[in-house]
């Protein structure tokens, strides 16, 4: 696999193929299985995760839980349906843009 962001994509395709497969044979599965709220809880145990071993633990550590967080991220546009094309979009659309300009926007809708 190469090491580059085309990886997102590749994940997110094989994620996505096991939607509906069975779960007792793989981890991703079982996670659709259980359900889009656990599959919020399981991304937001990994980003808190990430958090700590940027606060107290290694690099090696960070990067570990980043890509564990980044899985659980793709899990979750997947069962919610949003391609990551459509989240590079957004980021392309805001590229150039203030953050503080971008936030205000969004808080006018």
């Amino acid at each position: 696999m190469a090491q580059t962001s085309a990886i997102l994509e590749e994940l997110y395709g094989t994620i996505a193929s096991r939607k509906g497969t069975d779960p007792d044979k793989s981890y991703t599965a079982k996670l659709f299985s259980r359900g889009r709220g656990k599959i919020a809880q399981k991304f937001g145990e990994e980003a808190v995760e990430t958090v700590v071993a940027a606060l107290s633990e290694g690099k090696e550590q960070l990067v570990a839980e980043s890509a564990d967080t980044l899985y659980h991220l793709l899990v979750l546009w997947a069962d919610c349906g949003v391609e990551p094309a459509k989240v590079w979009a957004e980021l392309a659309r805001r590229a150039g843009t203030s953050g503080i300009d971008e936030k205000k926007s969004r808080a006018k809708k």
